[in-house]
């Protein structure tokens, strides 16, 4: 068990990484980090230039909610030391090694460069994939030549593995995400395995409180007996998509996600030009500010969502 006395009077370092939405700062303590979520918001790999109010907090609180369940249940080990901030957690630091497949195989504390997405419903860039016909439904577990709808339940839960350090995520078979990560086929097996565990746990208690967890996606590390570590940020309107189970039940979809913006962008035609430039090789188009309805909008869902998925008040 990897544990940290931490001084009264700690004080903050330097700013290590600057993403989307948070920032990694040092710590006086060399073995812990500070990350410090920011009100940004990104979509398709793209910073909006519109800043959403309370987001940080929300993203903070509602991921480190989900940390405490995972330890209380005993899935896994997690990162997380302690919320010291509503918009701010500090996390055990791991070793990053970004080359493909350069990780030693006896090296403990280390970052994996893998996502693992786990889908519930066919919705997104899943069902964009079965829509243009570049997968069947038996890819998704239902039986060969089976016409599916979208937002449909899965059968079964249904993995992916993407890149982590490439310029946009990049779907791998096992072969690769093998070759790139250098884990063991054990090894590889225990973080699938740990995360339908999770995702289990994120589903019985969103079922609690009429939502229904359409998918999301989880980071991991590897520490002390190269064990499966979870990391980053999960169960939150980032990482993962939501809707209400009442309107499904009705036939309906209410996203309760950040998939609401992404449909602006698309609506917009922001999200085809950005693609067709991305294919051509050709400069990306700067994302448009949101109007300031869709922020308003933004900020409410954040800090409503904090509230049904972890029953507190925000």
């Amino acid at each position: 068990m990897f544990i940290v006395v931490l001084s009264p009077n700690s004080t903050m370092g330097e700013l290590l990484y600057s993403g989307k939405v948070k920032q990694v700062w040092s710590t006086d303590n060399p073995d812990v980090l500070e990350f410090r979520y920011t009100d940004q918001i990104s979509v398709y790999d793209q910073i909006i230039p519109s800043l959403i109010p309370r987001k940080g907090e929300s993203l903070n609180r509602t991921t480190c909610h989900w940390f405490d369940l995972i330890t209380e249940e005993g899935i896994c080990d997690t990162h997380l030391i302690e919320m010291n901030a509503p918009d701010r957690c500090l996390a055990k630091r791991f070793e990053v090694i970004k080359e493909p497949g350069a990780i030693p195989r006896d090296m403990e504390n280390v970052f994996v460069p893998l996502e693992v997405i786990c889908r519930h419903h066919l919705a997104g860039s899943g069902w964009r994939r079965y829509a243009k016909g570049e997968v069947g439904a038996e890819e998704f577990g239902f039986e060969p030549g089976t016409e599916i709808e979208e937002n449909c339940k899965l059968p079964e839960p249904y993995l992916e593995v993407s890149t982590k350090f490439e310029p946009f995520d990049r779907l791998l078979d096992r072969e690769e995400a093998l070759q790139i990560s250098n884990l063991t086929e054990q090894e590889f097996d225990s973080i699938l395995e740990a995360v339908l565990k999770i995702d289990a746990i994120i589903e019985r208690e969103a079922g609690k409180r009429g939502l229904i967890h359409v998918d999301g996606k989880k980071e991991f590390a590897l520490g002390p007996g190269r064990k499966p570590v979870l990391v980053d940020s999960f169960g939150t309107l980032d990482e993962d998509r939501w809707w209400d189970s009442e309107t499904y039940s009705q036939g309906r979809i209410e996203s309760l996600s950040k998939e609401f913006v992404r449909e602006h962008y698309i609506d917009i035609g922001h999200h085809e030009s950005l693609y067709d430039a991305r294919d051509k090789g050709l400069d990306e188009p700067p994302i448009p500010a949101l109007p300031q309805e869709m922020i308003y909008k933004t900020a409410e869902l954040y800090a409503s969502m904090y509230e049904r998925l972890t029953g507190n008040e925000f």
